[in-house]
């Protein structure tokens, strides 16, 4: 599962951050401080849950959540705010819920466990496979085989890498392969690129003091966007 917590009071969104890992603790955080910050995370970022402070200090939540809507329609959009009368504003712009300041743990719980359970789960074994498109054939990939997907630079869908070295082009954006792949080990290295954790065999530095990684059955180094190297290390336990 992945969360946003979009607050520019930092006390506020350690707090929330640390209550969200008691209930979830292999859920994958992000956080923004400002408006500002928040436009360009959901811009390159997908979320299942969103929790968003009403006032940003360079704008207004609402502004925030409208956006979010627009390019998360099924994500769960939660006002955070230490004004109850903002309840009525979160429910007519369609917000989901509400949680208020200074944040209760059984009410943080209570919306964790409310909205984690309409998360998708992952695909069974049998339906572990990728219906792909190509030359009037549908070809059905086993997720096992998959390595990598990167954008495919046209914005209109992706490629598909296996460990054969075969390469699919997928019509399915790099966000929505994250939204179904995620739960079955796929990582998001980049904004350009998922890879398959287990298939991973070795980073390295590469340009400007970045990071690359390499996976099995491919010889192209894959860059790691600094802002991924941290929440990579950790999922590697490196």
């Amino acid at each position: 599962m992945r969360i946003a917590v979009i607050d520019d009071e930092k006390y506020s969104r350690v707090e929330l951050i640390h209550q969200i890992r008691q209930h979830l603790s292999q859920a994958e955080i992000m956080e923004a401080g400002n408006g500002v910050q928040a436009m360009a995370l959901l811009e390159k970022e997908s979320f299942d849950i969103l929790f968003i402070d009403i006032h940003l200090g360079d704008m207004e939540g609402t502004t925030v959540a409208s956006l979010a809507r627009r390019l998360m329609p099924q994500a769960k959009i939660i006002f955070a705010t230490a004004y109850s009368e903002y309840a009525v504003t979160a429910f007519e712009l369609g917000v989901d819920n509400y949680i208020l300041k200074p944040f209760d743990p059984a009410r943080i719980r209570q919306v964790l466990e409310q909205y984690s359970q309409t998360v998708p789960s992952a695909p069974s074994q049998s339906e572990g496979r990728l219906a792909i498109s190509s030359n009037r054939h549908t070809i059905l990939l086993d997720v096992e085989e998959v390595t990598y997907i990167e954008t495919d630079g046209s914005g209109r869908g992706c490629r598909l890498h296996t460990l054969t070295g075969e390469e699919y082009a997928g019509s399915s954006s790099l966000s929505e392969y994250e939204g179904r792949l995620s739960s079955q080990g796929f990582y998001r290295i980049h904004k350009t690129c998922l890879v398959r954790l287990k298939y991973i065999q070795d980073i390295f530095p590469w340009n400007n003091s970045s990071f690359a990684l390499r996976v099995r059955g491919a010889s192209s180094p894959l860059p790691i966007g600094r802002d991924r190297v941290k929440e990579l290390r950790r999922r590697l336990n490196i």
